[in-house]
């Protein structure tokens, strides 16, 4: 019998959030799973939505939904109201947005209430007790917010009041420690789940960097605004130059990102890359109404190709250069640009 009664979970993939799915679904609630995605983390996931989906019913019964909220969360980073972490993730209102959307999704999916995996004091910036009060707050999501694994150390929402569900069989978990988790996943049967830590890369040091240049506004040309979903998955991949000007260049590091690469060529960009020596292919966009000469950037993003290029011999030669912009063809000479040269553009 499908209970009258609906949930919505935030779902990322982790074990809490498994768990909490569980922990509701025990009480005879209908569960709906629902996983955010955005370029940011996940967004791999909807190339393959159907086999993803297929994977979590085998290993944990559950049938989750994935919902791309890329175009408001990339505007989010342009100005987070509570602020960022150590790196450039703002994590309180990256709850508070998740929330709000899934608070939206609640009538549509005919769901009395939210629910999330989170842990009272597991996550220093958006776990503390005050900082759990401000999501609930800012989503619009007050007393219909439940957090199964710990809401015995929270004061009762509307769902356990109202008898929709018991707060007996919810838990009271605290801290950073997993072993309560792995007990209880042991008593639902779920031996085979990912470990803990996110996959957030605005939690990466090094990416944080060139995420928060590209939104500081680096290229003049690109503002916040105008950021597409492959502009940043651009950004994830290979490495940066800005060059002279303000010209884009990115290079793939190895064979696969040079194929990621030519999936993100977008109209007007230029391609380069090596026809008769292994080395990097080269995606350069160029600035509207750059004060630089074309042929001059062409030739440095040339050198750079040749210089990430496989060496002969130990040495790294000049080389030819194929440059393809549209049903545009080059074929250009160029030698290894030196280091100190292009430091200061890298990315």
């Amino acid at each position: 019998m499908i209970s009258e009664i609906s949930a919505i979970g935030l779902f990322s993939g982790g074990l809490d959030s498994i768990l909490a799915c569980h922990l509701i679904k025990a009480q005879g609630i209908r569960v709906i799973p629902v996983k955010f995605i955005t370029p940011f983390f996940d967004y791999h996931l909807l190339a393959g939505e159907k086999a993803y989906q297929q994977e979590i019913t085998k290993k944990f019964s559950l049938s989750v939904e994935l919902v791309d909220i890329s175009r408001g969360y990339i505007n989010l980073l342009k100005k987070p109201g509570h602020g960022f972490g150590k790196n450039f993730n703002p994590c309180v209102d990256c709850k508070i947005f998740m929330m709000t959307r899934a608070r939206e999704l609640m009538d549509e999916r005919g769901a009395s209430f939210i629910f999330s995996g989170e842990v009272l004091g597991q996550r220093p910036m958006s776990q503390r007790r005050d900082t759990l009060r401000v999501i609930e707050r800012d989503s619009g999501c007050d007393d219909i917010l439940l957090r199964p694994l710990c809401a015995k150390k929270l004061s009762p929402t509307r769902p356990e009041r109202e008898g929709l569900v018991d707060r007996q069989q919810l838990l009271d978990f605290t801290g950073r420690g997993r072993r309560p988790q792995i007990e209880l996943a042991k008593k639902f049967g779920i031996r085979e789940y990912p470990n803990s830590g996110g996959g957030c890369v605005l939690t990466d040091p090094n990416l944080a960097i060139r995420i928060k240049k590209l939104y500081q506004g680096i290229f003049a040309y690109l503002q916040p605004e105008d950021f597409t979903v492959k502009d940043i998955n651009l950004l994830l991949v290979g490495r940066h130059f800005c060059l002279p000007g303000g010209f884009w260049l990115v290079l793939g590091r190895n064979q696969e990102e040079n194929k990621r690469l030519l999936s993100l060529q977008q109209d007007g960009d230029i391609v380069l890359f090596m026809p008769e020596r292994p080395g990097p292919t080269g995606l350069l966009r160029f600035v509207p109404g750059g004060n630089n000469n074309p042929d001059e950037c062409l030739s440095r993003a040339a050198g750079l190709i040749v210089r990430y290029g496989r060496k002969t011999g130990g040495r790294l030669l000049p080389g030819q250069v194929l440059v393809e912009r549209d049903e545009m063809q080059l074929d250009m000479e160029a030698a290894p640009l030196a280091d100190e040269v292009f430091n200061g553009w890298v990315l």
